[in-house]
Order: structure tokens, then sequence, then C-alpha cells
């Protein structure tokens, strides 16, 4: 292409909004223009990076033998109703009516169309597995959408679901669609750190993201220094400083410990007050917490002060769940609480902390007092750390009161206990033992073990070899297209621009005449017609500019190679041009009948070497 063909309206000065790399970089470069917050519009030159990430994700999808469909965007309501998600989903899914007053959803998540694809054509045991996958527009209504394409209203997505018989099938395909997004996330010349996460909104048991590092990042990332081990902080666990006990051993321990008794703790209900007051650490307390639950589908018939809740389907096909309930929830002082644990634990679509209404009408008390001990109007669920405390404070569901010598299993027991803390740097590995620390990260890709979910709601069925009706396990698998992009450009930049790697770069070379007359002219057109012949996409910067102004647009939109064609290389003999990576600091000349070959070797063996 040349540059007076092209429409590539570089900027010198930086948008006001843009507050990373990627978002300033995109904008001056002409690879992105904005249509309103959160909407985007691709120019040619960014275009053309996109197609190739697409085109990576569809060789490496094709390698594993998953198949491209493509559905609509816009679908019909029906279909999320009998998943269950059209209550549950929240308000980021755009909802919209036609003439008719039918309702449709634009997709922001394609799980329940491509189960009914698989439904109303699946038979036989014979056709799984069966993965099918689609690169096509969502939309989320994100409240905040920033940093660009990074978190936009709409966006692209490549979205694979399958279909398995049996779990060995599905961990067969999951374990695929993990080395082929390792495959895809290097040839696009990212580094990226694998983690285990949870499968939220989403559904089903096992589930990992793909991380990119990001002083932005949406995600904190527990690693350890010892071992490969990370997981995304909603899904990360570490290694007990206690020794857990059942509540026969409980009781046990606590043999020795008073009979526990109500002390005056006046003006003092947090931690950092009753430590104080009472001149003692935060570990020695029982911390009480209220939260709400909306959409439980664990079954609460038997849970204290649950029996008279009623349970209710949101919508035709969906579980059993109980729309809105209460639940007490215990934690050494020292810890916090990870709500997305406990929702998962729970079964839950969302919970938060209970309102100060609620709390004093369960607990009888102000916010601040509440205890396990005594309580009989909520389900307690206790993190593990309680289970080893038995001499401890904790409220005593009064005003200014606590409780101490406190034990768990001979002073109260829990409904449920689980692994609810949130891990932290400096805790210990699960592992191996070794230090944990934090990093911040930005999701580009995820892969879920989903199961029944979707097809458990939406009727989904096989026989198998014996002719007997059976249910197919699900996996679903993602990564964001326009965040891949972003990704690479904030991952290889500097402070001139971007600088792309060769396999996903709008153009692998640009050739810039000093001017663009007489031999210079002759030679750069020659040159540029050789390189095609080679199979070289390049650019030719035909402008009628000074040289600093073509130079700064070259290393701004980061193209891996430059050709420079001056007077001076051309009185040579032979005649040499100059040629300068963008990635490195130096250049070099070369014999100008030569250049062609010899670039283009270089450049297949370059975008070989992105092979893995």
């Amino acid at each position: 292409m040349k540059y007076s063909q092209a429409f590539l309206p570089t900027l010198r000065e930086v948008p006001q909004d843009a507050v990373i790399a990627s978002h300033r970089l995109m904008f001056r470069a002409g690879l992105l223009r904005k249509l309103a917050n959160g909407l985007f519009a691709y120019l040619p030159l960014g275009l053309r990076s996109f197609r190739k990430i697409e085109n990576i994700i569809r060789e490496e999808m094709t390698a594993i033998g998953a198949l491209e469909l493509k559905p609509s965007v816009v679908v019909p309501a029906e279909l999320w109703k009998e998943s269950g998600r059209w209550d549950s989903i929240g308000e980021s899914m755009l909802r919209v009516k036609n003439r008719l007053d039918n309702e449709f959803v634009v997709s922001p998540t394609a799980e329940e169309v491509f189960t009914s694809i698989v439904r109303d054509e699946l038979s036989s045991y014979r056709q799984l597995p069966l993965a099918l996958y689609q690169i096509n527009t969502k939309f989320r209504d994100e409240v905040r959408p920033r940093y660009g394409v990074m978190r936009g209203r709409e966006f692209t997505m490549k979205d694979a679901y399958s279909w398995h018989a049996d779990d060995k099938s599905l961990d067969d395909t999951y374990q695929a669609f993990g080395r082929a997004y390792r495959k895809i996330f290097k040839r696009c010349g990212l580094s990226v750190i694998p983690v285990k996460a949870d499968s939220g909104a989403m559904g089903g048991s096992g589930s990992e993201e793909f991380m990119v590092e990001s002083d932005v990042g949406d995600n904190t990332l527990i690693l350890c220094k010892s071992c490969d081990y990370a997981a995304n902080v909603e899904k990360a666990s570490c290694k007990p400083d206690f020794t857990a006990q059942n509540p026969e051993g409980a009781k046990a321990a606590a043999s020795s410990v008073p009979a526990y008794e109500k002390i005056d703790t006046p003006n003092a209900k947090t931690i950092e007050e009753l430590c104080a007051f009472l001149k003692t650490e935060p570990q020695k307390f029982i911390k009480t917490l209220i939260y709400r639950a909306l959409n439980v589908e664990l079954d609460l018939s038997s849970a204290p002060g649950c029996a008279k809740l009623e349970r209710k389907k949101p919508s035709p096909g969906a579980p059993l769940v109980y729309a809105e309930s209460f639940f007490a929830v215990i934690i050494r002082g020292d810890l916090d609480v990870n709500e997305i644990k406990l929702a998962a634990v729970l079964k839950a679509s969302e919970v938060s902390l209970a309102s100060d209404a609620d709390v004093t009408r369960f607990t009888n008390a102000p916010v601040g007092f509440a205890g396990p001990a005594g309580l009989t109007s909520l389900p307690i669920v206790s993190d593990l750390s309680v289970t080893a405390m038995n001499d401890a404070f904790t409220g005593a569901l009064e005003k200014d009161k606590h409780y101490k010598h406190v034990a768990y299993g001979r002073d109260f027991e829990a409904w449920l206990t689980e692994d609810l803390r949130t891990v932290k740097a400096g805790d210990k590995c699960s592992i191996c033992g070794g230090d944990l620390y934090e990093k911040m990260g930005n999701e580009l890709g995820h892969i879920f073990k989903l199961g029944f979910k979707y097809t458990s709601s939406m009727n989904v069925s096989f026989l198998d070899e014996n002719g007997k009706s059976q249910m197919p396990t699900m996996g679903c698998y993602g990564i964001g297209v326009d965040r891949t992009l972003a990704s690479v450009i904030e991952e290889h930049h500097d402070e001139g621009g971007i600088i792309w790697p060769v396999t996903v770069a709008p153009f692998h070379a640009v050739i810039v005449p000093i001017k663009f007359d007489g031999a210079a002219k002759d030679a750069a057109c020659k040159l540029y017609a050789d390189l095609q012949a080679q199979g070289i996409e390049v650019l030719l910067d035909d402008r009628n500019e000074r040289p600093g102004v073509k130079f700064n647009d070259a290393d701004l939109t980061g193209i891996p190679y430059r050709i420079v064609i001056g007077d001076k290389g051309l009185a040579a003999s032979p005649a040499q041009v100059e040629v300068k990576k963008r990635s490195e600091k130096d250049n070099f000349m070369m014999e100008l009948d030569k250049a062609a070959a010899l670039l283009a070797e270089k450049i297949k063996e370059e975008l070989k070497s992105f092979d893995v």
C-alpha cells in the first residue's frame, strides 16, 4: 500500500481521556477513533492488526478441531429465560424489543445460542465430542468503560463451546484449548500468566484465566515466589496458619477454656477499636458479618432461620432458587471475607453486606455487635480459620457488649464451613509453602468446565451406545480480541510509539524515500514491487513530507522494518539502503539489489520464530 492511497490520520497530541499506553497510541497512530463512551471504530491500520489476531486464533482453533459458526448478535430473550440468566445476569445485558413487542438480547455471551443450536441437531453419542466457536461482536453495558478497547461496551470475542459424553472427554478438550491459548498468545508476542480462576456467572467447575501483567489491571493475581502456583485473588488459596478442627475436636480443645462471659465494650465495635480497648490482637476475634445473597441454589430448608423461605424458578427451565436470603459469615479478625468465594459456596448470583436495618433485624443489635454465640436467626457460614479458635472474643448481640472465652464447637457450630478468606501478599503457598506475592493483571482469555449448567436448564440430550438418553457436559472458552490487540501494544512500545511483533504488525516493512522523486522514487517503487513479489506486506511512504515527519510516523505506527532510501546511499557503489528494525537502536546498510531477498528471508525467519 502507498501512503498517498491510505487513510492513516496520525496525531501528535494525546487524547485527554487516554490513561494507558495502548489507548494513547491506538489513537495517535491512527488505529482507532472514538464514536461514544465505550464505542470505537477501527481505522484501516488498526483493522489490519485486528484481522491478523483473528487469523492466528482461527488457525489454532482449526488445529484442535474446533469449527466456526456465525450466529446473529441479536438473539431471542426466550433462550436466556430457558437458561435462567434472564433474571440473574444483571443490568450489563442490553435488552431490546422489536416493533412486535418481542424481547431480544444484544449478546453479552453466547452459551444459550450455541446450546440451542446443538440441542436441535444432537441425537447420538457418535456426534460427540463437538467443539464450535465464533468470532463475533458482543455488547455489555459497562458502568464505567475505560482504557479504550481494553474495557469497551462493544467488543469482539472468540468464544468456543464444546459438548461431551463424559468428563474425561471434557477434560481432554479443556486441556487442548489451554494449549491452543498458550500458542495463540505466544504468536501474538504476549507474555501471559495462566491462573486458576472463579467461574462466576458462567457457572461450572474448573476454570483458568490467561492474564497479562498491567499497572491498571482489573484483577489481582496471587503468585508464588518458589513454584509456578498462580491464581486470581478471587480463587486463590493459601496454606492455613492454623490447624482446623471438627466440632468434636474443637470441644476437646476448649475443655480447659472458661465458659464464655459477657463484657462491657463501650463505643468499641470495630476490630481496631476493640483491640485498643481490650489490649489484644485481631487474631483473638471472631468477626461476624451479615450478608444478603440473591438467587441461592443451595437447599436452605434445614438452615436456621430459613424454614419459611420460598423457593422459586426465576424463569421456566431455570433451577430452583431462593430469591433473597441472609447469612452470618464468620472469620478470624485479621482476615477478610472473599465475596467471590462466598458467592460460589452459596451458589448465589450476588452477595453483598446487609443494610444496617437488616443487621439489626436479624441480630437485635447495631452493626458491630453481631456474633455467632446465641445467634439462631440466621445460618452461620464459617471460614476455616474459626474452627481453630477456642478462646476468642466476639460480639454479644447487644450494643456495647462482647463475649470473651468463646470456643468453636462448644459454644456454637457453623451450618457451613469453607475456605472464605482473601489471600494476600505474604501468605504461604498452599502447594510448596513459599511466599506469595501480588501482581495486577488484565484477563485476555478464560476457559471453563461448565458441566451440565446449560444442557440441564435447556434440556439437551443424546442417545448413548446402549440407546439410553444422556445429558452432555459442556466446556466454554473465550478470548477478547480487542483486549488482546491492546495488550500487545501495552507490552511492546516505547516513547516513540508502538513496536509491533512481526506476526501482528499491520505491515512488515515501510519504505521511506528521503525525497519521492528522481532516482530515489524509482528505487523505492522497484523495491516496493520486489518485496510484494516476495510475499512481504509493505507500506511505501510516497508523501511529500520532511524526513523527520516520515521517521516519526514510522516509529509511531511501529512497523517492524524501516527502509530508508536517500541520494547518498544510491550514489554508493553498489547502491545502498539503510535498514532499521523498530525494536533495535542501531541501523545497518544493505545493498539495494539484494535488499528485497534479504529482508524477505529475515522477516520470514522472524515469523517462524513465533511458532510453538
